[in-house]
């Protein structure tokens, strides 16, 4: 075996290696980034399920803006009156849902952008349009917008979930 035949097969198992090296990052970034995508949907899920819910049996809101919504509820069993509210706070990225100013419990978490919108009811017959408005008490539906995203390693990629729903207010 001489010196170039050796200096050769060092460079080719050396190229075969960086490959290898390259591949195995791209793939595991790329588990990474499924990953969190998915963790990313169910919760997003989970929070829209249990607000649209809710939304749904109140019996009307009680005060509103971009990051703060605030329902009465009638429990129906016994008559008591409860409140939901539920809360986005920029600063720690979450969204807190409290029944009667209770025991917190996060809904979403490292959510980068979330806003709260409120519509009244459309005073035309027959269209389906909806109006912005100023006061919760003319408020029938209500959109839920928001972006949750995180980091793969050291770096923002693209594993963010984005929703969007509008819920209507039954009882009202």
């Amino acid at each position: 075996m001489t010196l170039v035949e050796l200096m050769v097969a060092t460079v080719l198992g050396g190229l075969v290696l960086a490959a290898v090296m390259a591949l195995t990052f791209f793939s595991a970034r790329s588990f990474a980034a499924l990953t969190n995508y998915v963790d990313l949907d169910n919760f997003s899920r989970n929070a829209l399920d249990t607000m649209s819910r809710e939304i749904r049996q109140a019996d009307r809101l009680d005060s509103g803006d971009d990051h703060q919504l605030v329902f009465q509820h009638t429990d129906p069993t016994n008559g008591t009156t409860n409140h939901v509210s539920y809360t986005y706070d920029p600063d720690t990225k979450q969204l807190v849902r409290r029944k009667n100013g209770g025991e917190p419990k996060v809904l979403l978490q490292e959510c980068d952008f979330l806003r709260f919108s409120l519509y009244q009811r459309n005073p035309i017959g027959w269209s389906y349009d909806q109006y912005p408005t100023a006061n919760p008490d003319t408020c029938k539906l209500v959109q839920l917008s928001w972006i949750c995203s995180r980091n793969i390693l050291g770096k923002k990629a693209n594993t963010e979930s984005v929703q969007s729903a509008k819920v209507v207010i039954r009882k009202q």
